[in-house]
């Protein structure tokens, strides 16, 4: 059996679990698959990052003017969002059994 690759260093701990557990599960051993599935990590721990974000701070913020306005981090986490998605069904896994 072939040693799987370890998770890049710079995704939390969320994100590694990811990583072992989808190469666990899947055969992902090509150079395009693993850097499909680092991306989908990486955005992954981006949604997770700005989720945080938007629970400290609050799903609308004012702006200079008064005005209440969507938090930045909702559109960092509804793309992160996509992009974890998009890179999985690239991978052509399951989307439903990960997120």
């Amino acid at each position: 059996m072939k040693q799987q690759p370890p998770p890049p260093k710079h995704l939390s701990v969320e994100g590694r679990r990811m990583w072992s557990k989808l190469l666990d599960e899947f055969a992902l051993d090509d150079a395009a698959g693993l850097a499909l599935l680092q991306a989908a990590c990486e955005a992954r721990d981006r949604s997770q990052q700005a989720r945080q974000m938007i629970a400290k701070d609050g799903l609308v913020l004012e702006d200079r003017f008064g005005q209440q306005k969507a938090h930045p981090a909702c559109a960092i986490e509804r793309d992160a969002r996509g992009q974890m998605i998009a890179a999985l069904r690239a991978l052509r896994l399951d989307v439903e059994a990960v997120t």
